[in-house]
């Protein structure tokens, strides 16, 4: 049976490897004829940069089924990842009126596997933008901590004023299958907790009341 899950899981990996390719090709066709004509248009621009982002991530997903210490960690600026993070996660916004806010008041080096912090970034500020009905505010903010002896801690909070996760379900947001969504696989807080572990990164629900939701990623500032 585990064989026959590996060969399909290869099978289905290469079928949207596929995908991506044509996708990846299309935006670099796009890029080309913008070029040739001299067009200059921002908007198109950067949606082109977030599909190749994206990509970039689908890519890093398939690798993984393929191994099971598929990280590249690196040194990266945190308060560039979170702006990244950030504009790849407006999409979702669609119809809603909805504001992103962000208050960064630091930057630092950190190491991380850019491509899987960034997934996590992006989930969790999707999942604020589905548990705001039609209007509301979502804010990113970072700061650091001095954590005595184990050096400085990168502080990320992502708050949103959607729905309020009861009691009973904050215990178990985290839980592999949980989900709080009608539609939702459960799988989302689980990777993301797991994905930021393996890089030295806490995630946790720190509140949810009617007035707020809270996630908090603390991860420790990259020393030379």
């Amino acid at each position: 049976m585990n064989n026959i899950k590996y060969e399909q899981s290869r099978c289905i990996a290469h079928e949207i490897r596929n995908h991506i390719s044509i996708c990846e090709l299309y935006t670099q066709i796009i890029k080309k004829n913008l070029e040739k004509t001299g067009t200059k248009n921002d908007s198109i621009e950067n949606a082109l940069y977030c599909i190749n982002k994206s990509l970039k991530i689908m890519n890093n997903c398939l690798i993984d089924l393929k191994s099971l210490d598929n990280f590249s960690p690196a040194k990266y600026d945190i308060k560039t990842v979170l702006e990244e993070g950030i504009e790849l996660s407006k999409v979702y916004i669609c119809e809603k009126d909805i504001k992103i806010k962000s208050d960064l008041k630091v930057t630092a080096p950190v190491y991380i596997d850019e491509n899987k912090f960034l997934a996590c970034i992006v989930n969790i500020i999707k999942n604020a933008i589905e548990a705001i009905n039609d209007k509301g505010e979502i804010k990113v903010s970072l700061d650091s901590l001095v954590a005595g002896g184990e050096g400085s801690l990168a502080v990320i909070k992502i708050a949103n004023n959607g729905s309020q996760i009861s009691p009973e379900k904050q215990q178990l947001i985290f839980e592999e299958g949980f989900t709080t969504k009608s539609t939702g696989n459960g799988l989302g807080l689980h990777i993301c907790a797991n994905n930021l572990k393996a890089q030295n990164a806490e995630l946790k629900l720190t509140k949810s009341t009617p007035e707020i939701t809270e996630f908090e990623i603390v991860l420790p500032i990259y020393k030379n």
